[in-house]
């Protein structure tokens, strides 16, 4: 199996390089970050035994829905599981970690939208896992699918075999039919805080053996708008300009921002 990313920082896959938002994707429910009232809900529900036979995670770009589903994912099927706590260290686990597991399938909604795409997935359904407790179906951007393909969609989601759950993400919930929203257990994620985007800067840079202005690092993470993704977007490419250190000057001319200072001497110079 090909060495997967682990979250914790691991720069190269097979001599390839690997970008700062996939080394540092979540592995686990704790890894996730800025969305707590979530994390909660999900892991009450596997340690009682009520996990829903579909999910609705909603929300803008790069604030943890996809991870999130994958990590449900190994809560449901780890080793040592159902448990909030997948232990990444079983065969199943580091499946879905990679993306090669046969029982998780990932869908892009955008690009596999039409009719017999829902069919092939209605055909599939009925398969058993091979060897997890659960197929996980996982559509990533559902709203684009189309009205028929939706329809088609709909009779699994009434009637799912036991060993089937439902995960869909979405930037655009509006554009989903009600009628499939109805039979969901719908999350809202929210944008993430500057200060939780903050801290995990901070662990990020200090894991990458460089140092930062805790100011340099602020700009970054406002300037993310509340995307924890392209927070360390921003951050990757600021740590490639900089050597050793990231300092606020090299951000602000990098970002294209302007510190506060220099705005009030701009505005007094209009005076």
């Amino acid at each position: 199996m090909e060495n997967a990313p682990d979250g914790n920082g691991n720069a190269y896959t097979d001599d390839q390089y690997v970008v700062v938002a996939r080394r540092y994707r979540p592995q686990s429910f704790e890894d996730l970050v800025g969305q707590a009232s979530i994390v909660r809900a999900l892991g009450n529900a596997i340690e009682t035994n009520r996990v829903g036979h579909a999910y609705l995670f909603t929300g803008a770009r790069g604030v943890g829905k996809t991870s999130t589903a994958r990590v449900l994912s190994k809560a449901l099927n780890c080793s040592e599981g159902p448990t909030p706590k997948p232990c990444n260290r079983c065969d199943i686990c580091q499946s879905i970690t990679s993306g090669e597991d046969m029982d998780v399938i990932e869908i892009d909604g955008a690009s596999n939208r039409g009719i017999e795409d829902i069919r092939d997935l209605r055909q599939n359904v009925n398969v058993r896992p091979s060897r997890s407790r659960f197929k996980v179906y996982i559509i990533d951007e559902v709203h684009m699918l189309t009205g028929p393909a939706f329809n088609a969609l709909l009779k699994t989601l009434e009637e799912p075999p036991e060993h089937v759950r439902f995960i869909f993400c979405t930037t655009e919930p509006e554009r989903l039919p009600i009628t499939v929203r109805s039979r969901c257990q719908r999350y809202d994620f929210a944008p993430v805080a500057v200060d939780e985007i903050l801290g995990r800067l901070q662990q990020i840079v200090s894991n990458e053996q460089m140092t930062a202005d805790d100011e340099a690092l602020s700009v970054i993470a406002r300037r993310a708008g509340g995307s924890m993704r392209d927070s360390q977007s921003l951050l990757e490419q600021v740590m490639s300009y900089c050597q050793g250190h990231i300092g606020l000057d090299e951000v602000h001319l990098l970002l294209g921002t302007t510190a506060v200072g220099q705005l009030l001497d701009i505005l007094e110079s209009l005076q």
